[in-house]
């Protein structure tokens, strides 16, 4: 609902969800009746009850909810916390939360364009098949950011196919010098997503950690947001 200002109809909403039309009516008229969206003329819109959820305001592309626990993951871990898509074909960083004494990494080269180089892009493009994959890198081509980034394309698909689903992706100063990044997977319907997070170099032993308690705030959200649904 979040991509749809001006609110979407049901079919279109199960096609985006890649959910049975029965199924997402079933649920569209769940969070009718809890007042988390309302219709009208048609199509779905953002209730009250979501707009209560981010303090009153439209939660348009990065829904309340989403941006409040990463901020308090932010916290809690102690670093950066980010949030990313593949959709339509490109990388889109949806969210990120960080803190003043943990800043975020900036943006010097466009993330979108330069995913084969950090985390968040990798663990991304690991999730495609390998049409997606050499359809992404023949708009995007890999080149060489730093002196520790992937050097070409067949040594950058080499190393995708040998990721594990079930293991963080770990990159060292590939997109910025003095930082490594770790990023997971994240598995909502047919979606292509990904949460990462970044620490300094000369903090890069916390890493391995910081992920993995991401990883468990990430499962619990998910958790309770999918039983309050009561499908």
């Amino acid at each position: 609902m979040g991509t749809h200002r001006d609110g979407a109809p049901a079919k279109q909403l199960a096609r985006e969800a890649g959910l049975p039309l029965p199924t997402a009516y079933h649920l569209l008229r769940t969070l009718t009746h809890e007042g988390y969206l309302r219709r009208e003329n048609g199509v779905f819109l953002f209730g009250a009850a979501a707009e209560r959820l981010t303090g009153g305001r439209q939660p348009v592309a990065r829904p309340g909810v989403i941006v409040d626990s990463l901020a308090r993951w932010a916290e809690a871990i102690g670093a950066p916390v980010y949030c990313a898509l593949y959709r339509e074909g490109e990388i889109e960083i949806i969210a990120v939360a960080d803190t003043p004494a943990a800043p975020a990494v900036g943006e010097w080269a466009s993330f979108r364009e330069t995913g084969h180089a950090h985390a968040l892009g990798q663990c991304l493009l690991a999730q495609l098949d390998e049409r997606a994959r050499e359809d992404h890198l023949d708009r995007h081509p890999v080149r060489q950011l730093t002196r520790y980034s992937v050097r070409d394309r067949a040594t950058f698909l080499d190393r995708l196919g040998s990721m594990k689903r079930t293991e963080p992706v770990i990159e060292r100063q590939e997109y910025a010098l003095g930082t490594v990044c770790a990023a997971i997977p994240i598995t909502v319907g047919p979606a292509v997503a990904a949460m990462a997070v970044s620490l300094p170099l000369d903090q890069e032993e916390r890493l391995l950690a910081a992920v993995e308690q991401l990883r468990c705030e990430v499962t619990a959200l998910l958790r309770s947001f999918v039983f309050s649904i009561s499908i």
